[in-house]
């Protein structure tokens, strides 16, 4: 058995992820978990994922590394499934691991591959533990995102994907404070032969401009961002300590839909927080039809350990619960609407290995059988069908 990397939560730990088994492509009867510790569910998630990965490798080395592998350190420590644990900031690290010499080239698990061009988070948002799991904010150079570009082009990436923990702070530490605008037109200039340049969650106070004229000046660039969006209620988001409004959310969806039109937005939202009352859960509701978001992830809030969210008045999980499920009604039939809005279009599709594809907006698309993954193919859907494009 060669080494086995279990990921969980964000894409960045996806990304992380596949350095992670080229470390350990040498490596045999070892099972990584890369955890996430998000909200309190990720925890139980993870902790699941150990105990499965014990019983399905009862003789294998099981490691933990990972946003849990910090803020539950003693916890996961304790488990008697556990190993060892692998510091969150050494993951990356040949020497945290034990084996000699460079890494095993970055082998292309996906259609598309994700590039960790920035990590920690210098912020302090009052529900998030992720800064302590991560540490503070630190980019890749312009020269090694390049390095790592070319290495999955190499292998046959026809998409690739900027992320981070807070990829819109990139460059902040890195000599003249360039903006994630630059990184991307970068990428774009070295690599004309990249058919496809995507963002992750993106904060949106801290878009630059180049990169806002970008979406309309450059089209391979997908027409989908994703915001750290969290409420939609101007008082839950003081007193989440974010950097942003309403109004600044709206404004900046109208601006890059001028130079976008065919924009679909995406956001992450949090049912529940504390002090919320049923006016600030209605406010979150109808910003995403406001904001037509076709792609949302709903987190109802857990409070996590030592943060001053934990310290607010808090909502019943019964109410949280309720709340979070309106919330994913009301996006599921945003983004019903917006797919058969699609019906009878052209569309380009990047083929998946499970005989799907995502389109530029990121709709998912059924495709012929024999469709070659990796493939970038035009599709003209004729219905819809489970959410699916057929």
């Amino acid at each position: 058995m060669t080494a086995e990397v279990i990921s969980l939560g964000c894409r960045l730990n996806l990304a992380e992820s596949e350095t992670i088994r080229a470390l350990l492509a040498n490596e045999h009867n070892v099972v990584v978990v890369n955890s996430c510790a998000v909200t309190a569910e990720a925890v139980r998630q993870t902790r699941q994922a150990i105990r499965k990965a014990r019983r399905a490798n009862p003789d294998a080395r099981l490691l933990v590394t990972g946003c849990a592998a910090e803020i539950e350190r003693e916890a996961l420590g304790t488990m008697p499934e556990v190993d060892g644990l692998i510091a969150n900031e050494s993951k990356l690290d040949p020497r945290a691991w034990n084996i000699p010499g460079n890494p095993a080239p970055v082998s292309t698990l996906h259609t598309r591959a994700f590039i960790a061009v920035q990590n920690g988070c210098d912020h302090a948002c009052t529900f998030c533990v992720i800064p302590r799991g991560r540490g503070r904010s630190r980019s890749l150079t312009v020269a090694s995102v390049l390095q790592e570009v070319e290495r999955h082009l190499e292998r046959g990436a026809s998409e690739v994907v900027l992320t981070g923990v807070d990829v819109t702070s990139w460059g902040h530490d890195l000599s003249g404070q360039p903006g994630l605008g630059s990184l991307a037109k970068a990428v774009l200039s070295a690599f004309p032969e990249l058919a496809r340049l995507r963002l992750s969650s993106l904060d949106g106070v801290e878009i630059d401009p180049e990169l806002i004229e970008m979406f309309e000046s450059e089209l391979r660039l997908m027409p989908h961002i994703h915001l750290s969006l969290q409420h939609g209620d101007d008082l839950i988001l003081k007193r989440m300590k974010r950097r942003h409004q309403r109004a600044d959310a709206v404004r900046l969806v109208e601006r890059l839909r001028a130079k976008r039109p065919e924009l679909a937005v995406g956001a992450d939202l949090i049912a529940g927080f504390p002090t919320e009352d049923e006016t600030m859960h209605q406010a979150n509701r109808s910003i995403i039809r406001e904001l037509q978001v076709v792609h949302c992830h709903v987190f109802p809030y857990s409070p996590r350990p030592d943060t001053p969210a934990a310290r607010m008045p808090q909502v019943d999980k019964a109410t949280i619960r309720r709340r979070a499920g309106e919330l994913r009604a009301e996006a599921d039939a945003v983004r019903q609407d917006w797919l058969a809005g699609l019906v009878g279009r052209e569309l380009s599709v990047l083929a998946e290995a499970d005989g799907t594809g995502h389109a530029e907006n990121f709709a998912r698309v059924t495709l012929p059988a024999g469709t070659e993954r990796g493939r970038i193919v035009s599709i003209n859907p004729k219905s819809l069908e489970r959410g699916l494009l057929q």
